[in-house]
């Protein structure tokens, strides 16, 4: 019968398997795969059974052929509902729950700064950029939620080491925490030192060594092969000089990189918490440290408590669940 080779038909081109490998078994399996619901499975095994009892129904061919079409379809039509609603119950909520910069900026124009706040941390949860932490950073200040708005600004401050509007508002953000500590001086050269290496991102040396590169490469072949006594110094001097922008170019880069892949800094996120001597509860408390704090960890060998030291000097241990890693 040409609706019953016609149910098979579909089975077999939703299923993606021949005809011939299917039973009233395997079409029930197969349709749980899809997590079809049983009784719409149900009706389209009794439409398949309709069409078979039908072959040897005694009566009128024709209406005993229309009862059969009209039960056909209405599986068919069962079936293809609950497919695509399952289909829009698994898409939908993803694309609705969708968040853009637009949105989340719109957010934080318009004063509903937690909102701001949920949709920048929903985007980064996609990818991490300077701009969103940034962002994220001046929501969390604008809700009096300091800490966290330093620990954006310094996550922001990594990617873009540069950036001086991300420096001010660390800086404004820092002005709110209890502590005052005064950082251990260093000699002059080393800061500058720093200071230079911040000048770009790790992205950023690399493409000037990569520039560099090709600089020293042209003024290489302008000595080798021009005429001109004064084009061929150029070339030498100019392409040695490159050559060395090259190499520092590289060095800067790998440092970059290396203290963005390198997690050993975070943040005090409890009002207050005792710095202990050693790595336990009973150990003595040495000084005390308040919310909003930066530390750097020097001990990461434990899961409970970390060795850190703070920027003047002083060392002692914590516990791991009272600080956030940058």
């Amino acid at each position: 019968m040409k609706v019953l080779r016609a149910l098979w038909g579909y089975v077999g081109d939703k299923m993606n398997i021949s005809v011939e490998q299917l039973s009233r078994d395997n079409i029930s399996e197969r349709f749980n795969e899809r997590q079809v619901d049983q009784q719409v499975i149900n009706q389209f095994v009794e439409a398949i059974d309709e069409c078979e009892f039908e072959r040897y129904a005694p009566g009128d061919s024709k209406v005993n052929m229309s009862k059969v079409y009209n039960t056909a379809m209405t599986a068919i039509e069962h079936v293809e509902k609950y497919l695509l609603l399952l289909l829009l119950f698994v898409f939908v909520p993803i694309s609705s729950h969708a968040v853009s910069k637009a949105e989340a900026d719109s957010s934080y124009i318009s004063g509903n700064y937690q909102l701001a706040v949920k949709q920048y941390k929903q985007i980064l949860e996609q990818g991490v950029c300077a701009e969103l932490y940034y962002n994220l950073g001046n929501a969390y200040y604008r809700t009096d939620d300091f800490t966290q708005a330093i620990i954006a600004y310094e996550r922001a401050l990594r990617l873009s080491p540069a950036d001086g509007d991300i420096k001010h508002n660390l800086q404004m953000a820092r002005s709110k925490t209890v502590d005052k500590i005064t950082p251990e001086s260093e000699l002059f050269f080393v800061t500058w030192y720093h200071a230079f290496i911040n000048l770009l991102s790790a992205n950023g040396w690399a493409y000037l060594s990569l520039g560099s590169l090709t600089l020293t490469i042209v003024l290489m072949l302008l000595y080798l092969f021009s005429n001109p006594l004064w084009i061929r110094k150029l070339g030498f001097f100019g392409g040695i000089a490159s050559l060395f922008v090259f190499v520092l170019a590289i060095i800067f880069a790998w440092q970059q990189q290396s203290k963005l892949s390198t997690h050993n800094e975070a943040i005090i996120t409890v009002s207050a918490v005792s710095i202990k001597s050693a790595p336990s509860e009973g150990g003595k408390d040495i000084f005390l440290l308040h919310e909003g704090t930066k530390v750097s960890i020097t001990d990461d060998t434990m899961n409970e408590w970390k060795e850190i030291r703070i920027s003047d000097g002083k060392k002692g241990w914590i516990e791991a669940d009272k600080m956030e890693i940058i």
